[in-house]
C-alpha cells in the first residue's frame, strides 16, 4: 500500500480508538538495579487458565529495553486519584523521577509498584511478538493486590476522565 492509501486510514484509525474508553495503567518494571514505568492503555487480559495478561509496548519507549531483556513486570490498575502519576509516566518526567511521586514499594518477584493501586497484576513473561511498531508481551500472573472502592482513571478522547461516581463493586 502507498503512504496516500494508508494514511486516511491510519487517521480514521486513530480517531475511531479516541472513542474506546479504556482504564489507565502504569506498567512497571526493573532491570539492573534501574526502575522503569510508563502510562498505558493497550493492556488486556489474556486467559484464566493460567491467569495471564498481554501488553502492547512500543519498541522507542523507554521501557521495553528491560522487557526486552525478559524481566518481569507489574500492571498497576490506577484510581482516579491517580491522574498526575499518570501524566507523569507519560513523559512528563523521565527515568527515576517517576517514582518520586505516590507510594512505590518493590514484590517480592523484585517488580516495583504503586501501593494504593486499584490493582497490582505482577506478572513474569511468558510469551511475545512482535507486530508493526510494537511487542506484545504475554505476562502470566503471580501475584494480585487489590485496594480501595472501584473508582478507575479512564482515558477517552485524548483525555483523563473518570466514570462519575464510583462504581458498586459485583459480588464475587
Amino acid at each position: 500500500m502507498s503512504d496516500l492509501t494508508t494514511h486516511p486510514l491510519r487517521t480514521d484509525m486513530l480517531l475511531a480508538m479516541r472513542r474506546l474508553a479504556r482504564s489507565v495503567t502504569v506498567i512497571s518494571s526493573a532491570h539492573d538495579g534501574r526502575r522503569y514505568s510508563m502510562s498505558a492503555t493497550a493492556v488486556d487480559s489474556l486467559s484464566t487458565d493460567p491467569p495471564s495478561l498481554l501488553i502492547c509496548i512500543n519498541r522507542s519507549a523507554s521501557l521495553y529495553p528491560p522487557l526486552d531483556a525478559g524481566a518481569g513486570f507489574c500492571v498497576n490498575v490506577l484510581a482516579a486519584a491517580h491522574e498526575g502519576i499518570a501524566i507523569d509516566c507519560s513523559g512528563r518526567l523521565k527515568g527515576e523521577a517517576r517514582f518520586t511521586t505516590g507510594d512505590w514499594h518493590t514484590s517480592a518477584h523484585g517488580v516495583p509498584y504503586l501501593r494504593d493501586a486499584q490493582a497490582n497484576l505482577v506478572c513474569e513473561q511468558d510469551g511475545r511478538f512482535e507486530y508493526g511498531t510494537h511487542t506484545v508481551f504475554i505476562g502470566r500472573i503471580r501475584e494480585v493486590l487489590m485496594s480501595g472502592d472501584v473508582d478507575p482513571l479512564v482515558y477517552l478522547d485524548g483525555a483523563y476522565t473518570t466514570p462519575g461516581a464510583p462504581l458498586a463493586r459485583a459480588a464475587a
